[in-house]
Order: structure tokens, then sequence, then C-alpha cells
């Protein structure tokens, strides 16, 4: 008996006509497209027109040219000789500090506060909630500008708070002992990274083996290897020098240690505090969206409440914690353009500044656009990727 293969179905003709809506769609859409790339271009031809008339050039040779501004708050060597382009550097490296260093404290922070919240101590979570609603409520401008007029209330230097030893607060901001780094001191920190990146990929190479035979292979020689003695060898052939440098007070001023500036140090605690009151909440519902059956089955185990926490909840509810966090991190880092309030000089700053001085004002307003675009697209890229791989996979 012979069993006829089933024919496909007949496949609609394409007419040219409105009626049709695979025409109609590509017709609107070819529209859309027009009308957005002829509104780009009238503007950018309405900018050179109006920027030739006033005989400003276009162009990024400027960024060649001496800046001839000072920039107080410097991680890297610079001058008012260096050029325009070594400013923006600057700037950039100034953006970063506040970033990267306020993503990883506001994350701790609004984590720990997060998960005060749902404690059973009346007192600690009724703390937490007021954190949260506080900081939620007021403006972020308005928290910066607090806590800069706070620092500039701060005794001077030769009146400075001296919380614990070798640490001093003032006017002058924040100033904290301090360990130079010199090459040999990045060589053995760049041995340290590799040597945790290639622990990393062994556990899970070891994770997967017992996953097939169900026998425990410990990962602590390799983390004494790699971590332990690795980091320490290196030091050793390079000569690296890991002495503590504690600023002292000279004069009107301090010497030595590593100081943050008032203007950073009123920015950076306004986006953390702001930004973990949001990230609390994040962390808060994602622990409730977790079934409570999962926590009671953990308990009638006889696990301990840490433990349940950290390696049952928290796993589970990260998958609910990632996808708004994104958007806090985000958030974190492009209100960080707010440091021209209290005169921190980051990119925007800097940028506002060659504006003034050299007129470009299309070129300079595109740099802040691609800097702040780049940094929130990588922060994107590994978030999403994170959040992929501890997504739940179907079978």
């Amino acid at each position: 008996m012979t069993t006829s293969t089933p024919k496909p179905p007949p496949t609609r003709p394409w007419r040219l006509s409105l009626d049709d809506p695979r025409i109609a769609g590509l017709f609107w859409q070819i529209v859309v497209v027009g009308i957005a790339i002829a509104i780009v271009a009238w503007l950018w031809s309405n900018a050179v027109h109006n920027l030739s008339v006033r005989r400003i050039s276009t162009g990024f040779a400027f960024l060649g040219r001496e800046a001839g501004m000072p920039i107080a708050d410097s991680w890297i060597d610079y001058s008012p000789k260096n050029t325009y382009l070594r400013a923006f550097l600057v700037g950039l490296v100034n953006t970063m500090r506040v970033a990267v260093i306020g993503i990883v404290l506001a994350t701790v922070i609004g984590t720990l506060v997060g998960i005060a919240r749902l404690s059973s101590n009346w007192l600690l979570s009724r703390l937490a909630a007021v954190y949260v609603e506080v900081l939620r409520g007021l403006p972020i401008l308005l928290q910066l500008l607090f806590w800069y007029v706070l620092m500039q209330g701060l005794p001077a230097a030769r009146q400075a708070w001296q919380p614990v030893e070798g640490v001093f607060l003032s006017n002058r901001g924040l100033i904290i002992p301090s360990v130079p780094l010199h090459e040999a001191n990045w060589w053995t920190i760049l041995a340290l990274v590799a040597g945790l990146l290639v622990l990393y990929l062994i556990r899970r190479r070891l994770i997967g083996q017992q996953m097939l035979d169900g026998k425990v292979r410990p990962a602590w020689p390799y983390a004494l290897g790699l971590v332990g003695v690795l980091p320490v060898l290196v030091s050793y052939l390079a000569g690296a020098s890991w002495g503590i440098e504690f600023p002292e007070l000279r004069g009107f001023n301090f010497v030595g240690g590593s100081t943050l500036a008032p203007e950073y140090f009123a920015l950076l605690i306004a986006l953390v505090t702001y930004t973990s009151a949001f990230i609390a909440e994040i962390v808060r519902s994602g622990i409730q969206a977790v079934p409570r059956g999962q926590s009671d089955a953990a308990k009638a185990l006889g696990l301990k409440r840490g433990f349940v926490l950290q390696h049952i909840v928290l796993p589970q509810a990260l998958r609910v914690i990632i996808p708004p966090m994104t958007s806090q991190y985000l958030n974190l880092t492009k209100n960080s353009s707010l440091a021209v309030a209290v005169g921190y000089q980051d990119i925007v700053s800097i940028a506002n500044t060659t504006l003034n001085q050299t007129g470009q004002a299309i070129e300079s307003i595109a740099l802040i656009m691609m800097v702040f675009l780049t940094i929130s697209l990588g922060i994107s890229f590994f978030m999403n990727w994170y959040n992929a791989r501890i997504a739940l996979v179907e079978r």
C-alpha cells in the first residue's frame, strides 16, 4: 500500500496593492524609514550651514590641540599642557570610577537592606523600610547637593575627624591609607586575576565530573596553587613592594595616602544610597517570588536559615532580580552625569569646558553620547549574558 505525501499549502501570490497586508506593511516601513532619514539629513545640513555662517570648523581635529584646562582629581597623569584627547580620557576614567565602584557598593548595600526588610526582627525591618522609603522619595539631585553641602561643612584639615587610625575626614575629603602600585604590583594583580579565572574553569570541570559519577573532587588544592602560591611567586620574582602608605598632616594639608575629593565622595554616596534603595526593593520582591515551600522544605531538613537563603532562595530569586537590576545599573551610570552640579570633573564636565573653549558643540555632545551609550550597552550585554546563564532551560 503506497502513501501519498501531503502537498504543501499553496502560497499566496504577491499583488501590488495596498489591500495586501504584506505590501501595506512593507510600504509603511519604507515611508517611516524615509521620513527618519530625511529629518536627520535636514538637521545635519542645517547644523553644517549654521556652523559655516559663524565660521566654526567641524570635525575632531581639536582633540589634538592643547587643552589648557586644570583637572584637580585624576587617576592618570595629566597637566593643562596635554591635549583635549587626554582630558577626555581623564573624564572617562573619572566617570568609570563613579560607575563601577557605585554599582558594586549599591549592589552590596541594596542586597543587605532588601534582606533586612524581610527579617523577623521588627526594629531591623522597620529601619530598612524607612531607609528605602525616604531615599526613594527624594530626588537624586537634592540628595547630591545635601551630601556636598555636608562635606563642605566638615572641619578643616587641622581639625579633621579620625574615626580609625590612618583615616581622616575633613572638608578636603576622605583621606585613607593606600598601597603604591608600580609595574611589579600590576603583574602580581594580573597573576591573581588569571589564577581566579583558571580556578573558575577547573571548578566547573570538577562539578561536571561529579555530576557524571557522583565522586566529590576537592578544589582547594587548585585554589591554593592558583590563588595563593602563584601571585606570591610572581610578586617575589618581580620584586613587588606592598608597603602601606599612611597619610600625615603637614601644614594645612595631608601628605601620602589616597584622597577622595569632597565632590567625588558626595557624588558616590548620593548615587550609592539612592540606587541601593531601589535595589533593596528588587531583592525583597525577588526573594518573595520564590515559593515558600522551598524554604519550608529546607527547614524541615534541618538546614540553617543562612544556608537556605544563600544556596536555595537567592539562586532562584536571581532569575527575577537580574532584569530590573540591569535597569538600576544603567540609571546609576547615567545619573553620574549629575557630577557637574557639584564640580566633579567627569566626562560631562570636561566636555562642557571643551565646548566653551573651542565652540565644538556638536562634537563634544557626540563624544558624551558615545561614551554613555558604550558603557550602557556594555552593562546590558554583560547582564543579559549572565541572565541567560542562570535562566531555567526546559528539557
